[in-house]
C-alpha cells in the first residue's frame, strides 16, 4: 500500500510546505495539504492535492485522522492530532522535526491541555521562537527519517 504525506496546512510554515513539495516530487508520494480555506498549490508538482473542509476547529484535523492509514507520515504542530494519529501507526512530525511517538504523546497532550488552561486564566505562556534556518533543517531531516520509517511500518 502506497504511503501518503498529509500536510495540515492551515497551520504550517511556508517553508515546511516547501521542503514537502520537494519530497514529494523527489519520491514520487502522493502529498496531501488539508485545510480549511482554499489552497494555491505551485505548479510542476504532480503528486501534491490539497482537500478544502468546512470551516470550524478541528474539521481539517478530523479529517486526516479519518484518511490517514498505518504507514502515513502526517506534519501537524497540533498536538490533539497526532495523539489521534499515533495510535494508528502514522508517524507524525511537527514543523520543528519533534515527532509525537506513543511514549511522548500523552505527556505532551497533558502539557498542551495545562498550557491550555493557564492561557483560559490569563496567564501569558509565550509562544515559539522564530522559525529559521536551524528549525527548517531539524524539519528537513526528521522527514527524511518520517518517511523512511513511514515506508518500513506500511510495507
Amino acid at each position: 500500500m502506497a504511503m501518503t504525506l498529509w500536510i495540515d496546512a492551515d497551520a504550517a510554515p511556508r517553508e515546511v510546505k516547501e521542503i514537502c513539495y520537494r519530497a514529494s516530487e523527489r519520491l514520487k508520494l502522493a502529498t496531501i495539504l488539508v485545510a480549511n480555506q482554499r489552497l494555491q498549490l505551485p505548479p510542476g508538482y504532480s503528486h501534491l492535492s490539497a482537500v478544502r473542509v468546512d470551516g470550524g476547529p478541528d474539521v481539517a484535523d478530523l479529517y486526516i485522522a479519518e484518511h490517514a492509514t498505518a504507514g502515513d507520515v502526517a506534519v501537524t504542530q497540533d498536538i490533539p492530532l497526532a495523539a489521534l494519529l499515533v495510535p494508528k501507526h502514522v508517524v507524525v512530525i511537527d514543523p520543528r522535526g519533534d515527532e509525537y511517538t506513543p511514549e511522548s504523546i500523552g505527556e505532551r497532550l497533558s502539557v498542551r491541555n495545562f498550557m491550555d488552561t493557564l492561557r483560559g486564566q490569563g496567564v501569558e505562556t509565550g509562544g515559539h521562537n522564530v522559525y529559521g534556518a536551524r528549525e527548517k533543517q531539524a524539519f528537513a531531516n526528521a522527514l527524511d527519517r518520517a518517511l523512511t520509517r513511514g515506508a518500513r511500518i506500511g510495507s
